[in-house]
């Protein structure tokens, strides 16, 4: 059994080739939930989607969001309508009052409908819609993603990381927002100051969740504060991880990022961004997979390859190469 730790498009892209070296039937994902938002009164869940859609063979590949050849009609609409009564297209958060009342798994996150700031196709609303009725008949989320990974055939475990709400909220010069402001509508322009997780001192890591850290763990060439930094904010999540068999793909070579906004995020809160602060973000990572052309010395293990990820013969490559760093360390 091993388990991966999903968020944003590198871990998505890296299982994209993993089933070569990694059964399904043994491989768990668990994903990151801060980047989660309610928007026009829909749960949604990019990073445990990219994964559902993914293992559901209706995954996006050119964006690594929604699902493939999905009509826009309903987004067109609200826009449509939108201009036409004269509100303007950015977010529009909900009051103070309504991010905390209601359902808990949606404080802190809240977003009006109108003019929708995010595309969100019909067939992927069908997702939101299902899952946030789901939750408001009672289920839990994870008894929630269990039924939709039923419904899209995953071979894979798929698991949110937590039950309860942590939202990454980015600090900027131009203010405080939630990540998806910072990075679908701003496209990650306002300076970055500090990365808050809101509310993960309330939050707990599911029984579930802590079963599969007790397996070997696999960290995918993802953003280190904003895809992993929700998880690794749980105390509990943490300490799973210092007691088992981690291995860390860089997404970076050296000082030079693959993609993302993870550099201005890590150079954000603190940490130098590139391979060696990707290292210090992750004190508890027993061995790291780094690119060839990758000089970074590190105090653990290393094995080396090609990591840029542009399709499944590459994620098979970098899998394999995955597979001996925790040959090394289990």
């Amino acid at each position: 059994m091993v388990t991966f730790l999903a968020g944003g498009t590198g871990t998505p892209k890296l299982l994209d080739g993993s089933s070569e070296v990694f059964g399904p039937s043994e491989t768990t994902v668990v994903a990151n939930t801060g980047d989660d938002v309610e928007l026009g009164g829909h749960l949604v869940c990019p990073d445990v989607d990219t994964v559902l859609f993914y293992g559901g063979g209706v995954l996006d590949t050119d964006r690594w969001w929604g699902i493939e050849d999905d009509t826009t009609t309903t987004d067109d609409e609200l826009h449509r309508l939108a201009e036409a009564a004269g509100f303007d297209g950015g977010p529009r958060y909900l009051s103070d009052d309504a991010q905390t009342a209601g359902r808990e798994i949606s404080r802190w996150r809240r977003f009006s409908g109108v003019a929708e700031f995010m595309e969100i196709g019909d067939k992927d609303r069908a997702v939101h819609v299902t899952r946030t009725s789901l939750i408001d008949e009672g289920y839990t989320l994870t008894e929630v993603t269990r039924t939709l990974a039923d419904a899209f055939d995953l071979d894979i475990e798929l698991l949110p990381m937590s039950d309860d709400p942590v939202a990454s909220i980015v600090h900027t010069e131009a203010g405080a927002m939630h990540f998806q402001e910072y990075w679908v509508h701003r496209r990650a322009e306002p300076a970055v100051e500090d990365v808050e997780f809101r509310g993960a001192d309330d939050a707990e890591p599911t029984d579930a969740v802590l079963t599969a850290l007790s397996d070997p763990v696999v960290i995918g060439p993802s953003n280190p504060v904003t895809s992993l930094g929700p998880m690794l904010s749980m105390d509990a999540f943490r300490d799973a991880l210092d007691r088992t068999p981690v291995v860390a793909v860089s997404p970076f070579v050296e000082d030079t990022v693959f993609s993302g906004p993870a550099a201005d995020l890590m150079a954000g809160v603190g940490y130098d961004p590139s391979t060696a602060g990707v290292a210090e973000a992750y004190p508890f990572a027993d061995a790291f997979v780094l690119d060839t052309e990758d000089g970074t010395e590190l105090d653990r293990a290393v094995v080396r390859t090609d990591t840029k990820i542009d399709g499944p013969a590459d994620a098979a490559r970098v899998a394999r190469a995955v597979e001996s760093a925790l040959a090394e360390v289990s």
